[in-house]
């Protein structure tokens, strides 16, 4: 049984490669964070190294090893972000030695299993070293090996690793999917999953991390909180605020995202609230303050801002100067009693 939850048609491609035994010696998975990529790859790597007659069956030794994280033919290659040592704590990309290690091990026979599946997460990540040397290897296809490569970005990945793949992209869900599966497979109760499902932009991992923990809950409204007191301050705070955005981006880039994703997803509720369009709203437990705060803007400034903010993620992915492109969203903020 395919653990990914709304990836049909890909689901459909892989079953049928695998009944007439076609599969791809590398595949590429692609999509936002926590879409269902890894789930996805070990579902594949269950189906090839499955004992039953219609894999993957989830319940054969096989399958259940994989899952366990126990099996030795499917390993994980990845960054490290935690270890004893500075070196692993402190690692952004993924390095030459893990490439060189991964084709030692691709080049024994399976030990365990049908196929060695190796799944590269957070390909994007690469270092260039590391992506020249996997490039050897996926031109040089060893038998019974099989790549999984995971990645939010593609465009970060060179053209000539991306041409040795399958690519198989896997969208976002609906609303509906999402809420659907938090409701009926794992148990959340029918408010709080919808709430989720909003929320996590069809992602339904975001979701399932959310859903026992209300501090990220709790966090995402400090956040928001934080934000809207911005639209409150003169020009001369909000220029010490596009100051610290700045210096935030030069170090940690994913979390200053997170702030851009916030501030879209605040004023793009706040368009539907102006159009009367409440149902779809994405905060939709701060309704009461968004109409609210809708009554302030004109259409045409809600507007205006949003293309705003999203000019400013395009400019950083180009490389403008971030103190730049902070102070000139700032300035475009509209003012309160349009």
């Amino acid at each position: 049984m395919w653990q990914v939850v709304g990836q049909n048609k890909v689901i459909v491609l892989l079953q049928r490669s695998l009944e007439r035994e076609a599969v791809a010696h590398a595949y590429l998975l692609v999509g936002p964070p926590h879409v269902g990529k890894m789930t996805l790859a070990l579902d594949l790597a269950k189906a090839l190294n499955c004992e039953a007659p219609e894999p993957p069956c989830g319940e054969c030794a096989s399958c259940q090893r994989i899952a366990l994280g126990k099996h030795a033919d499917v390993q994980i290659i990845g960054v490290i972000r935690d270890g004893n040592s500075v070196e692993a704590k402190t690692q952004t990309e993924i390095s030459i030695d893990q490439i060189r290690q991964l084709q030692h091990s691709a080049s024994l026979p399976p030990f365990e299993g049908k196929f060695k599946v190796f799944i590269i997460d957070g390909a994007e990540l690469l270092s260039n070293e590391a992506a020249n040397c996997l490039l050897k290897t996926l031109e040089e296809p060893e038998g019974k090996v099989i790549f999984i490569l995971l990645t939010t970005s593609e465009r970060l990945l060179p053209a000539t690793v991306v041409s040795r793949c399958q690519r198989l992209e896997l969208p976002p869900l609906t609303v509906t999917e999402v809420e659907a599966a938090l409701n009926s497979r794992y148990g959340v109760e029918t408010k709080k999953a919808e709430l989720l499902a909003r929320l996590s932009h069809g992602c339904l991992g975001w979701a399932l991390l959310a859903a026992p923990d209300d501090d990220l809950l709790h966090e995402r409204v400090e956040k928001i909180d934080r934000l809207l007191n911005v639209i409150d301050i003169d020009y001369e705070g909000r220029l010490e605020y596009a100051a610290r955005l700045a210096a935030q981006f030069s170090q940690n880039r994913g979390s200053v995202q997170e702030i851009l994703d916030l501030w879209l997803d605040w004023w793009h509720d706040l368009l539907l609230v102006k159009i009367g369009c409440t149902d779809a709203i994405t905060n939709a437990d701060m309704e009461a303050m968004l109409t609210s705060q809708a009554k302030n803007y004109s259409l045409v400034q809600i507007k205006s801002f949003i293309s705003s903010l999203q000019a400013v993620g395009e400019q950083l992915k180009q490389n403008a100067n971030p103190q730049l492109v902070f102070e000139v969203l700032m300035l475009s903020m509209p003012e309160r009693g349009g």
